[in-house]
């Protein structure tokens, strides 16, 4: 477009503002929305620049797992030791373990919150975990352990642990316990099971008992896990072994590490071409799928499969004796679809949609750190974890694309930057969805949904429904939360993107180096807010508060226009622009004249700094005929009526 350059003569009479900042009374605080946004005060673990501090610390846990799968009890049960490492300057006590099978128990407070028949109830299913030689291993190093028992307490979907020693910091202590529970057939849509005419396939998440975060900003984050709200998990490596019958093909999360003794020798080769091949290489065929040849002979009902996973914050598994089995490669990635053959006939391309979606949020955003990436078919509409992802098997075509495409975008938000889920899940959500506009658009070379994206929102807006992303996910309402913590941030960012800033690579520079930044650690929403004006060079308090802290609206005016003369007899039109939203906003004005020609200037979002009237002039001697504001539609406006004057 063409772009005038904002020309106020010195000699003309600046225009009447409102001020909000100017003359204000003594005791009467700073109400402009161009105010410092209130942050948490930095120091050396989280700097004013956004940055991890030179004191930045966070927790580590390992874990050891052996679990076997029942599938006439429906039931897992297994052994999990652990290693708690203590690089918190506190001496801790006891700790907290996530018992999130819990939420399944009767009475459970999720189980208040969610009706029966909602996405996160367990319809009518009653469970929870049952735990069991709770203890600390103890002894000289070098020398033989003892199991010292422990003392716990359950408070719904949360565990205390009560140590024998007091934990010191850079200390470490191993625990070890036992715990079963049964498999849920609808599990919150986050895991479950679902019967085939082969038998049950399952998808298995939340399945150990899982230590808490403790950190710097809260402490301990003990948040019930009530249904909506997900999760923040420390980092660490996970070993782990799972038991299924013979006849089953497991996936999980990490790398395989006994590939010969529970692959077929075909399959092994298979795998093999598959890590280095551009297309998709059946590992189990359709046709192979669920026979008896798909397994290594033996006489043992079962088979152990062990995976190991290296610096994550959880593991999942899915299992079945009926998956086909699809892989390729890229970069040293293995790119892996497991579903079974009555899954819509599109998951047949879910490796296609799988390898384009790692190689392009890692050519874009940050590099995919993990071996593997994982799309399982089944009961589960759309949920992640580290390097696996469950996505509906009766999804297909531009579907099954987008929900595995946002699914995996989950790797890079919270898999790799850890933020806290359970308090702020459009920092997952919002960013991950995000992404996904650029991903959809470069697999299917169009924008089909960008040109309405912004105007959508502004007529929600519009609507009264709007709720601010700050909310914890638990105290957002279903039928918003979709707004809150996915769209609005995710057009947020859009809009700071293309419209605010107007320069997409200073943005892309910045939001990379926030990723880097954060990856691997637990972010805030502050440390994010700061990151990113450290890197835009920029002072973006108003956007902030206005469009992630409350609900704010975006409604720009033009209120009225004439030819104008000064006292030098210099001719020039003056237009009064308002905005009369809470939310201020550059301005995009464009001008139409009566010889056929449109000029548009950005007024920079500073005109607002005194109030919400500004007047622009601009010397000429052509007849203005027409001024709108955001013509271009590049702002959510609640109110586009006022947008425009005409002569």
């Amino acid at each position: 477009m063409n772009v005038v350059p904002l020309l106020v003569a010195a000699v003309l009479q600046q225009p009447a503002q409102t001020p909000v900042t100017a003359h204000i009374p003594m005791g009467v605080g700073d109400t402009s929305p161009f105010r410092r946004l209130a942050l948490p005060a930095p120091n050396e673990i989280r700097t004013g620049a956004g940055t991890p501090g030179p004191g930045y610390w966070q927790q580590r846990v390992d874990y050891t797992i052996r679990a076997t799968l029942d599938t006439a009890a429906q039931s897992i049960s297994g052994s999990e030791t652990i290693r708690y490492s203590n690089h918190s300057p506190d001496t801790l006590r006891y700790l907290w373990f996530q018992v999130d099978q819990n939420i399944y128990e009767e009475g459970s407070r999720g189980s208040f919150i969610n009706p029966e028949d909602a996405r996160w109830s367990a319809r009518g299913f009653q469970g929870g975990y049952r735990i069991r030689g709770l203890s600390a291993q103890r002894g000289p190093a070098g020398g033989k352990a003892r199991a010292v028992p422990l003392t716990s307490s359950v408070n719904g979907t949360m565990m205390r642990v009560d140590l024998d020693q007091p934990l010191a910091p850079r200390g470490a202590v191993t625990l070890s316990l036992d715990f079963t529970f049964q498999i849920p057939e609808h599990g919150s849509d986050r895991m479950g099971r679902e019967r085939f005419p082969e038998g049950w396939l399952y998808e298995i998440a939340e399945w150990y008992p899982r230590l808490a975060v403790y950190d710097d900003v809260r402490g301990w984050n003990t948040d019930q896990y009530l249904g909506q709200g997900e999760f923040y998990l420390e980092y660490g490596d996970i070993d782990f072994t799972l038991t299924v019958p013979r006849s089953f093909i497991v996936a999980g999360s990490g790398t395989l590490l006994n590939p010969l003794e529970v692959l077929t020798v075909a399959q092994q080769a298979r795998l093999a071409r598959a890590r280095t091949a551009d297309s998709t290489i059946a590992i189990v065929s359709r046709d192979e799928a669920g026979k008896p040849e798909t397994r290594p002979a033996g006489a043992s009902p079962t088979l152990t499969w062990h995976f190991s996973a290296k610096n994550v914050r959880d593991v999942a598994w899915a299992a079945a004796p009926n998956f086909v089995w699809d892989a390729s490669g890229w970069d040293g990635i293995l790119m892996q679809s497991f579903y079974p053959p009555e899954a819509n006939v599109d998951w047949g391309n879910s490796t296609v949609y799988v390898r384009h979606t790692i190689k392009h949020y890692s050519e874009k955003w940050f590099h995919y750190p993990y071996p593997t990436a994982i799309n399982i078919a089944g009961p589960v509409g759309g949920m992640e974890y580290p390097m696996i992802v469950f996505c509906g098997d009766r999804s297909g075509g531009r579907e099954l694309f987008g929900v595995t495409t946002h699914e995996l975008g989950h790797q890079w938000f919270p898999m790799t930057v850890g933020s806290n889920e359970r308090l702020y899940g459009w920092q997952d959500e919002g960013f991950n969805t995000f992404i996904n506009i650029y991903s959809e658009r470069a697999f299917y070379h169009d924008t089909m949904g960008e040109a309405n994206e912004i105007q959508n929102w502004g007529s929600f807006v519009a609507s009264g429904h709007d709720v601010p992303s700050m909310l914890p996910p638990d105290r957002t309402a279903g039928n918003s939360y979709g707004g809150s913590a996915y769209e609005k941030p995710a057009v947020g960012l859009y809009l700071l993107r293309h419209a605010i800033l107007g320069d997409t690579t200073r943005f892309d520079v910045a939001f990379r180096e926030y990723i880097r930044r954060w990856a691997f650690k637990h972010p805030t929403p502050a440390d994010f807010f700061r990151s990113m004006e450290d890197a835009l060079g920029e002072d973006l308090s108003w956007f902030w508060r206005g469009w992630f802290y409350r609900s704010d609206v975006v409604d720009q005016a033009v209120d009225s226009a004439t030819t104008m003369s000064d006292s030098a007899g210099t001719r020039f039109v003056r237009v009064w622009l308002s905005s009369p939203g809470q939310l201020p906003m550059p301005a995009d004005l464009t001008l139409s004249w009566s010889d056929g020609t449109k000029e548009t200037v950005r007024l920079p979002v500073e005109v607002w700094f005194l109030g919400n009237h500004y007047v622009y002039d601009v010397a000429t001697t052509r007849e203005l005929v027409k001024a709108e504001v955001d013509a271009g539609r590049n702002f959510p406006d609640v109110r586009r009526a006022n947008n425009v004057w005409m002569k």
